[in-house]
């Protein structure tokens, strides 16, 4: 498998994940929880902005177009979305056998990723 891996090291523990595998990631004030493939759900000390940033320098183009941030709360798997319901406020990521997870995104978050999907045909 050709993959890219992201490690995120701090003091008290070393996160080593492929980057195909990542879902989601998700703020929560000062952290970000990074929720893998395999329900794995662990919390990196940066906020969405700082992993932002970190993935637009440490991913090469190819995989940083896999994710996209959507509203203030959440970056997610391009590949992994199944259904942007804007009137319901649903997004839902899935790998069609493991998986699904349903995401409470704003209207107008979701709009603009429908708009940007049908757009470019991803």
């Amino acid at each position: 498998m050709d993959s890219q891996r992201l490690i995120f090291n701090s003091r008290d523990e070393m996160l080593r994940i492929d980057v195909p595998r990542i879902v989601y990631f998700e703020a929560d004030g000062n952290y970000t929880y990074i929720v893998t493939c395999n329900k794995l759900k662990s919390a990196v000390c940066m906020n969405l902005g700082q992993m932002e940033d970190m993935l637009a320098q440490r991913l090469n183009k190819e995989k940083r177009n896999l994710f996209a941030r959507i509203g203030k709360k959440y970056i997610v798997n391009l590949d992994y979305i199944y259904k942007v319901n804007p009137l319901k406020k649903q997004l839902v990521l899935t790998d069609f056998m493991n998986f699904s997870y349903q995401l409470d995104i704003s209207k107008e978050a979701l709009k603009t990723l429908k708009e940007m999907m049908v757009k470019i045909k991803i």
